[in-house]
């Protein structure tokens, strides 16, 4: 590992602002590309044993489907963050056994809990291009619906070729817009079970205040095992299962981490907009930020009112409660990033640049052809067109979207639509409803109960139906004006109430019992809420051609746009790497601090004595008390580093990340786990639509924290030991 003696002049060097992050998402065929830099920050392992998605390390990178994660031993255990976990902590919690509370940690594997029927690993197996096969169906479209749905079908034939061998998943990935396509295959693993969390005290300390904060002292980690059938290969939950052997598992570093040195990261990050345009980036600005944001700000102000009452809603909507509040903080940070960096301006110049480039002829080694240039200039006119149509109807999309998608109204209209497609080939199937979906489609039916509450749901469809009485008429919906009458509150608290007190559907097993039955079956139906969605059905299968037409035009356009993009930014020496996708991305650079603004400089690691310091005795910062005794008392049991004195929490580091990188095994320049990634700061997250070079850094929960509280807060050492963790130091 790469060492720089921490002297007071290069402590102060790596504090500088004038260190820069390290832009840039790869993919992994791009490793070859990066190989210099990846040596220049420190790396000791070589280029080609990272691009070796199966060996060692990255082999023990699995995703768990919006989130990251690592199998840490040979016996399928896997470490991944406290809130990635949070919905299973959430979902096997009562009033009065409340697991998000107390934590939980099974000490031996027949105590293990189930983290729901919709949990799963994803083992990385293969990635196959199939870019020629998809850009054939698109060139041969005549317009956008016909292209998505040519789109859609390859799509659906591909990926049953690729899962013709039981227990894989496969999905397809398009990078630049749609210039190159990739096929991914990945192991399939259906039996996950929760093994450990520490409280929220521990894993969550600091809520919502400390939320993208730095300093942080969050113990934002838990641990899944995945299990299969006695044969090897992935099975349903059932106890007759054992835990998955990976081939490779992270080992912990055995080498103190020190400022300065190189970590890497390999996940699966959602979504980043660098490459849209302008106006799409000023409606997120202006628009879906601050006007979203704000019905997401109201809607945690319900559910928190309704749990001070009830304590069922307060742990049935606590893991959807989380996700709001972790979206608006975010928006709200990126609004402020915004603001500071002058995205705005930033956006419009690059975008201004760019056709400037193109209206010059295109000089230059990146330049293109003069077929290029047009259909880079008329495509990017059709792109603005679309940006302009969809923001005519953005409340209208917004609001039906939550309408529709709230809860049981959402569950049952998913049973009326798989009646209506189970009547055709499997192939011909809307994507989600296709015979590779069923088990999810049950699963999600089958924690329904979980995350309900009439009364919540009926507040959270008044207050939308609340938004959409404010529509024009040439927007609404006979079926939804019936149900709310002349839209007062009175009108929609009525109708509400009489359409849930007409449902026999709140029953877990009277949903699942429909979902064999056939659309006639459906449509002859008497229950309520079965009738609205009937009548629900014409309308959002337009709304969804109108969705797939957007698509299409996107699939067609976006790519010879991007190409000049590209072509211009290489023409700078700018980077260029696709957008975020949730598909497999690496990044990498040095442990460092960074100064928010004048005087004053972050230094890269929290520690034990900073979260003592922080505690109150009230939530989130409501630190248990034997934890608080090992800090005053100066028991750090071998996990302090020396350089400090004392354990270290967090740390922070120059890499570019995004959200899906929750829960990301954070490496070594020898490819040991040193810790999880699991935030960003407060400064970068505006980074998603502009990088913030000098501001951009990602927080991760130190290996030895974690470690210190598995040994001293919340004893786990069968885990400990499971996961062969360096000896503490003597």
């Amino acid at each position: 590992m790469r060492r720089i003696p921490l002297t007071a002049a290069i402590a102060a060097t790596l504090l500088s602002s004038a260190l820069l992050a390290r832009e840039g998402m790869w993919v992994p065929q791009q490793l070859p590309e990066i190989a210099g830099p990846l040596k220049e920050a420190g790396l000791e392992l070589s280029p080609e044993q990272i691009a070796n998605l199966t060996g060692d390390p990255m082999g023990a990178v699995v995703a768990l489907g919006g989130c990251t994660a690592s199998f840490v031993s040979p016996e399928g255990l896997v470490a991944t963050n406290h809130h990635c976990a949070y919905g299973a902590i959430q979902l096997n919690s009562t009033p009065e056994k409340n697991l998000m509370a107390t934590g939980f940690n099974a000490t031996v594997k027949a105590d293990e809990l189930s983290a729901g029927p919709n949990s799963r690993v994803f083992v990385m197996d293969q990635i196959t291009e199939v870019t020629a096969q998809m850009q054939a169906v698109i060139a041969g479209a005549p317009d956008g619906l016909a292209r998505q749905n040519a789109i859609e079908a390859k799509q659906k034939e591909l990926v049953a070729a690729c899962e013709a061998e039981a227990g894989y998943r496969c999905t397809l990935y398009s990078f630049f817009g749609g210039q190159t396509w990739r096929l991914f295959r990945q192991m399939e693993i259906r039996d996950v079970r929760l093994v450990y969390a520490p409280p929220s005290s521990i894993g969550n300390y600091g809520g919502e205040v400390d939320n993208w904060m730095w300093p942080r002292h969050t113990g934002d980690f838990s641990f899944y095992r995945a299990y299969v059938g006695k044969d090897g290969k992935p099975a349903a939950f059932s106890k007759d299962n054992v835990p998955y052997r990976p081939k490779h598992w992270l080992k912990f570093a055995d080498q103190p981490l020190e400022a300065g040195d190189f970590v890497m990261v390999a996940g699966y990050p959602g979504t980043t907009n660098r490459y849209a345009l302008f106006d799409e980036f000023q409606n997120v600005a202006e628009w879906q930020y601050p006007v979203v944001g704000q019905h997401l700000k109201n809607m945690v102000a319900l559910v928190e009112n309704a749990g001070k009452a009830n304590a069922d809603i307060a742990v049935k909507y606590a893991s959807i409660m989380r996700n709001w509040q972790n979206a608006m903080k975010n928006w709200d940070g990126q609004l402020e990033g915004f603001k500071r960096i002058d995205a705005t301006g930033t956006k419009k110049a690059e975008e201004q640049a760019v056709l400037e480039w193109l209206k010059a002829g295109a000089p230059g080694a990146e330049g293109l052809n003069t077929a290029q240039q047009m259909d880079a200039k008329a495509s990017y006119d059709r792109l603005v067109q679309m940006a302009a149509k969809a923001r005519e109807t953005r409340e209208r999309d917004l609001i039906l979207g939550q309408i529709g998608n709230t809860g049981l109204l959402s569950s049952v209209r998913q049973i009326y639509r798989l009646a209506v497609e189970r009547a055709k080939p499997d192939l011909e199937r809307a994507p989600g409803f296709q015979q590779r979906d069923l088990a999810n489609i049950e699963g999600g039916q089958r924690q329904l109960d979980r995350r309900y509450v009439r009364a919540m749901e009926i507040d959270l469809m008044a207050y939308w139906l609340g938004q959409y009485a404010k529509l024009p008429a040439a927007q609404r919906i006979p079926a939804i004006d019936a149900l709310i009458g002349d839209g007062s509150e009175a009108a929609i608290r009525s109708g509400l109430t009489a359409l849930y007190a007409g449902t026999k559907l709140e029953s877990n097993d009277a949903r699942v019992a429909l979902l064999t039955a056939d659309k006639a079956a459906l449509d002859a139906h008497s229950d309520s809420l079965m009738k609205l969605a009937a009548a629900l059905y014409p309308t959002f299968l337009a709304l969804e051609n109108e969705t797939k037409t957007r698509a299409g035009d996107n699939a067609l356009n976006r790519p010879k746009f991007l190409a000049a993009v590209q072509a211009y930014r290489k023409s700078q020496g700018g980077f260029v790497y696709p957008d975020a996708n949730l598909s497999l991305r690496i990044t990498f650079g040095n442990v460092v601090g960074y100064t928010p603004r004048d005087g004053v400089a972050y230094t890269p690691f929290t520690t034990l004595e900073g979260l003592a310091a922080k505690a109150t005795g009230v939530e989130p910062f409501d630190a248990p008390q034997v934890q608080l005794d090992a800090i005053r008392e100066r028991r750090y049991g071998g996990r302090e580093d020396k350089a400090l004195g004392t354990v270290p929490v967090n740390f922070l580091s120059d890499l570019d990340i995004t959200g899906g990188n929750s829960g990301s095994p954070v490496l070594d320049a020898r490819g040991k786990l040193v810790g999880l990634a699991f935030d960003g700061n407060w400064e970068s997250v505006s980074s998603n639509w502009v990088f913030d070079p000098k501001m951009t850094r990602m927080i991760t929960v130190d290996s030895r924290y974690m470690l210190w509280v598995m040994e001293h807060a919340y004893p786990a050492p069968h885990l400990v030991k499971e996961m062969q963790a360096p000896a503490p130091r003597q």
